[in-house]
């Protein structure tokens, strides 16, 4: 379960707002795919993302963790504030592998809650 806390560590990071802290975690050629959005090539991309989306920190809660080998499966909700000062909400399954111990790629499922 080692990957699976280190994933833990860098995400209390992220609750708190301390993105750079964060950005540790991150291999530097990280690679993020958000399926059937984007692809983001590189930790100053990942860096980029956060300040266009991260306009404050992430609530979110991750509901279970598989790890496998470099792999770790997580599922759980997460809610973003948005230009207008309101939480969107969303489901997401992300899939991680690790690399030496850091996070090295994503492939991340991000639905919208309508309810």
């Amino acid at each position: 379960m080692k990957n699976t806390t280190t994933l833990i560590n860098a995400n209390e990071h992220v609750k708190k707002g301390d993105y750079e802290a964060y950005l540790s975690y991150l291999t530097e050629d990280t690679k993020w795919v958000f399926i059937g959005e984007r692809t983001l090539l590189g930790k100053e991309a990942v860096r980029q993302y956060i300040k266009e989306f991260y306009l404050a920190p992430p609530i979110f809660d991750m509901e279970q963790a598989i790890e496998e080998g470099d792999f770790v499966t997580a599922t759980g909700n997460i809610s973003l504030k948005n230009k207008n000062g309101e939480y969107d909400h969303y489901t997401y399954c992300d899939i991680w592998r690790f690399d030496n111990g850091k996070l090295a790629e994503l492939k991340a499922f991000v639905i919208e809650k309508k309810e």
